[in-house]
């Protein structure tokens, strides 16, 4: 039976998609704070190695398909927890697994943002510190800053990382992408949309489609990023947002 591991799989798009690798047959290890196959906190550099290890025992070193979903919204006061927890709760597992979706040609999605791009400097140094893979230096940087100043930053490193890991994983056979959704109906969404102050700039964001996503809308999308017929695509980040992106940056791809 083929495997499939999923990070933030207890709710949102995290949930949508192991339903549908579930339906799709496969063997699925979900990995959240709670209530999954496996329950680690990826916060900590302790979470994530229990995380890793405990997945490749239960999968006996077997990884077919990979979803890293797991992730906290900018509405959360601490700000190094959104980095701990968005950047390095994603890329440590994305590194820890690559021997085994190297024996698999193994398919993975991670999932950024399209505030990824939104009033983002790319030379930020809190940037900088989480490609470096410096959690001591970046968790300095950030101080007490609130999560609203590090989340576009923390989804912005991931999709560098992986574009920049995208053609040595490429030639190792893995298939590597990532997805930017936009506002889409999860419980982190609606802890940033209810918030007093956080709700306030969310409302301000255009959606042309004049909606926001449902997040099985999303998990299709990331379904598809995972079959045969995205065999060819490699470091693309998809932005699925209800044209929020190419409304703010109609000259920019």
């Amino acid at each position: 039976m083929k495997i499939a591991v999923i990070t933030g799989s207890a709710s949102g798009i995290g949930a949508c998609i192991k339903t549908r690798m579930q339906e799709q047959g496969y063997r699925v290890i979900g990995i959240d704070l709670q209530g999954q196959e496996i329950d680690a906190d990826l916060s900590t550099p302790e979470g994530r190695q229990y995380a890793i290890n405990t997945t490749l025992k239960l999968s006996n070193n077997q990884i077919d398909k990979l979803v890293l979903a797991a992730g906290v919204g900018g509405h959360i006061e601490n700000g190094q927890l959104v980095a701990k927890v968005n950047y390095f709760g994603c890329i440590e597992l994305l590194d820890g697994f690559k021997s085994v979706l190297e024996k698999s040609n193994g398919r993975v999605v991670v999932i950024s943002s399209n505030s990824a791009q939104m009033r983002t400097d790319p030379e930020n140094i809190i940037i900088k510190y989480l490609l470096e893979e410096n959690e001591a230096k970046a968790m300095e940087e950030i101080g007490d800053a609130h999560g609203a100043q590090v989340y576009a930053l923390s989804k912005h490193a991931v999709a560098r990382a992986i574009r920049r890991r995208s053609p040595q994983w490429g030639k190792a056979g893995i298939t590597l992408n990532a997805i930017a959704p936009g506002q889409t109906e999860t419980p982190m969404f609606r802890g940033a949309a209810d918030h007093p102050e956080i709700g306030k700039s969310v409302e301000m964001i255009p959606i042309p489609k004049t909606r926001v996503a449902r997040a099985d809308e999303i998990a299709g999308v990331i379904e598809f990023m995972l079959s045969d017929s995205a065999d060819y695509m490699q470091g693309s980040i998809i932005y699925v947002d209800g044209g929020t992106d190419a409304q703010l940056r109609p000259d920019k791809f």
